[in-house]
């Protein structure tokens, strides 16, 4: 990924802002290292993710790669659309099975799920409007906190999904 990694959060105002603003998030939560074990990315259905993007899929197996117990935290109501629009994410998966964790979130609570992408320290990008595509992109941890809190106490609630293999009759 060819992100200026010490650079600002881009800002989210189109859905190509939206994508920087995605790249950027990863980008800064791997750069962290050693300090995170696990991202989070949160979405109803992660349709217009650049989870396709070989750059990076690249940069995620590095890092996953790069230390022991890094997880990848899936959040969604529904994964029907990501084998069709995310071939090479599907792909990639199989091979970090133990390292990626999908979770399907509730029925009570799947239709409100923000979209965003945290991590264990302060990068936060977070889309508010979808339709005018606006949001922000943070690294402050006070701004992080609250969302790391709420998206626990969704997983805690969700259950696992999004197998790797399908299995067919």
């Amino acid at each position: 990924m060819s992100e200026d990694l010490d650079s600002e959060a881009p800002a989210i105002d189109s859905r190509a802002g939206f994508a920087a603003a995605i790249r950027w998030g990863f980008a800064r939560a791997m750069r962290e290292g050693g300090r995170t074990r696990r991202i989070v990315c949160v979405d109803r259905d992660f349709a217009l993710w650049p989870l396709d993007e070989p750059p990076l899929l690249s940069s995620l197996t590095a890092w996953l790669k790069g230390g022991a117990q890094r997880q990848l935290v899936l959040l969604a109501a529904t994964y029907d659309d990501v084998p069709r629009r995310h071939s090479r994410f599907v792909a990639w998966r199989r091979l970090f099975t133990h390292a990626v964790s999908p979770y399907v979130a509730p029925e009570d609570i799947a239709g409100a799920l923000p979209t965003l992408l945290l991590d264990d320290g302060g990068t936060l990008v977070r889309l508010i409007d979808a339709v005018h595509w606006r949001g922000r992109a943070s690294a402050d941890e006070r701004t992080a906190l609250p969302w790391r809190e709420q998206i626990d106490a969704v997983l805690q609630r969700s259950e696992p999904g999004f197998p790797a293999q399908s299995l067919g009759l």
